[in-house]
This record gives C-alpha cells, structure tokens and sequence, in this order.
C-alpha cells in the first residue's frame, strides 16, 4: 500500500536541503537516511534520502544527487510516497496509521452520524480528520482523547463527543446570538426599573 508521508517545501541553504511538510506519525521510521521513496509527480522520483536533521522545529532533507540550492527548489511541492505492508500496525495501541482511518464511519455516542473521514491533516499541534457530511458539506475534527471516543477498526467507526458548535456551528451562532439577545433584553428590563425607581424617588422627593 501506497501512503503519502511527506511534501517537500522550500530550500534551505545552498547544499540541496529542503524542508517538508511532515504526513506521517513516524518521521523517523518513513523519512530516515537510506529510504528510497516514490514521489508525486512520479517524474520527479524515485527519491533516496541522504541526510535528515531537525532545524527550528522543522524537518530537513537531502536526496542522493541534489547538490545545490538549485535542485531542491525543483522538488518544489513534490510528494513523497512510502510503501507500507497494509498488514503493519504502529507500535502503540492508541496510535494508527492514515490507512486505517480512511473512510472510517463518524457517528456520534447515541449512534448519530457524522459523516466519513476523507483526509488526515497533521498540523505541528494536532491531527485533524476532515471528516465528509451527508450534505457533501465538511467538518475538521481534532483527533484528541477528549473528542474522539473510540476507534473501532473491526466495526470500520469513528465515534466521537464533541463539544458545542463543533458539528454545526450554524447552532452554535444561532444559540449565541438567542443569549445575547437575552441578555440585551434583561439590561433593558433593569434600565426600566432603575428609571421607575429613580422617577419614584424623585416623586417623594417632591412631596
């Protein structure tokens, strides 16, 4: 199985590196020294990786053959491809490769559905499924222990707990603005008492 572990970015420096955009739960198992990877345009590749070190938080590679500054911007926004055994699991019970979360129902705890995961973004402070809606419509759920409840593989679902205006923050809106309204609606309820006592004291004050 084919699964896309990496985009290239910018050059960096004169030497041939460049920097990438991390896919992959296992940066240093699918983007390691010696890897051999296949690439997106498949023109470009295949790709060995020669050197790896991290650099202000970012990842930095050089392939056999780039040399200069020159050849690393042509890697511009190529995709890297790693072949995995779709049989390979993760080492940890709670972690999973993007594979097997694909297409992987999304229902709530009373059974609600959500919709189907459709991708997995991998952002420097979490993952997010973007997750497909019935209406064609999408919703990006944060996959962390407090939202996403369990992930049964056997059962092909996803089952989530999200807080308040995550599914549909049309709701959400719609609640807020009731509250604020509320709100409006009680201060200009206590301006009118506190203008009725003012009027009644000043009436006592007359007498």
């Amino acid at each position: 199985m084919e699964l896309v572990v990496a985009r290239i970015g910018r050059a960096h420096g004169i030497k041939g590196e460049v920097t990438v955009e991390v896919r992959t739960d296992e940066p240093e198992l699918r983007l390691s020294p010696g890897a051999v990877l296949k690439t997106e345009p498949a023109t470009v590749g295949p790709l060995t990786i020669e050197t790896g070190r991290v650099h202000s938080g970012r990842l930095l590679l050089r392939f056999a053959g780039v040399k200069d500054r020159t050849g690393a911007e042509s890697l511009r926004n190529t995709l890297l491809i790693a072949e995995v055994d779709p049989s390979e699991l993760p080492e940890e019970d709670d972690e999973y490769y993007d594979h097997q979360l694909m297409d992987l129902d999304v229902v709530l705890a009373d059974g609600t559905e959500i919709g189907r995961i459709t991708e997995i973004s991998h952002l420097p402070s979490q993952d997010l499924f973007i997750v497909e809606r019935p209406d064609g419509s999408e919703v990006m759920i944060p996959f962390v222990e407090e939202i996403v409840a369990e992930i049964d593989l056997e059962e092909q679902r996803c089952v989530i707990t999200p807080p308040p205006g995550l599914i549909d923050e049309r709701e959400a809106i719609v609640v807020s603005t009731r509250d604020e309204e509320a709100a409006d609606a009680g201060e200009a309820v206590d301006a009118a008492d506190s203008t009725e006592s003012t009027d009644a004291a000043d009436s006592g004050d007359r007498a």
